[in-house]
């Protein structure tokens, strides 16, 4: 796009240059998650994970607040910005084409060896893969009935999940803190 803008007649530079803000929205994106990781700025952020969904759903549902006619560029780069923080933080999440291999190697595992290992992974990857394709769907028809406000149906998934991430991590500390209770009970005095 960005060389086609530029290359054919008329060339339009200005249009080709804006194409570059997204681009560079989403790299400011993953510089942004990947200084999480830094140990100076993770001692000043408990939970980098927790930090990085809100800081989605806050952009997300920002743009859900967008009315229909706002130049895309007010959309597009904070859309990229978010993609880019969940990008870096969920890097298996997002590449599809890992899955794809995944499902094709272990269908022919399970077909031609007959290994129960590989359908239990067809499984797992067929599952991951059906939920890129219901999103993308739902993504799809929400956009075209809802426009921007779509963002907002983004937004609650995140939601959600930064919930169950909550949860699930508050089971993991208390099953740990008795883990350490108990080891310390066994221990001699």
């Amino acid at each position: 796009m960005l060389c086609c803008s530029a290359l054919r007649p008329p060339r339009d530079w200005h249009a080709a240059l804006l194409r570059l803000i997204p681009i560079a929205a989403f790299v400011v994106g993953v510089v942004a998650a990947e200084t999480l990781g830094r140990s100076h700025v993770r001692d000043g952020v408990r939970r980098p994970l927790r930090f990085v969904l809100g800081a989605e759903i806050v952009i997300l549902a920002a743009v859900a607040c967008l009315p229909d006619n706002a130049p895309a560029l007010v959309v597009t780069v904070p859309v990229a910005f978010a993609a880019a923080l969940q990008w870096s933080i969920f890097p298996s999440t997002l590449l599809a084409s890992g899955f794809l291999k995944g499902v094709g190697v272990s269908a022919l595992q399970w077909i031609a060896d007959r290994d129960l290992i590989a359908r239990r992974h067809v499984v797992r990857f067929g599952t991951v893969m059906g939920a890129f394709v219901v999103g993308a769907m739902v993504g799809g028809v929400c956009t075209n009935n809802f426009g921007t406000s779509a963002a907002a149906v983004a937004a609650g998934i995140l939601l959600i999940i930064l919930a169950v991430v909550i949860r699930e991590t508050r089971q993991l500390e208390r099953r740990a803190a008795g883990a350490s209770v108990e080891t310390g009970a066994e221990e001699p005095a």
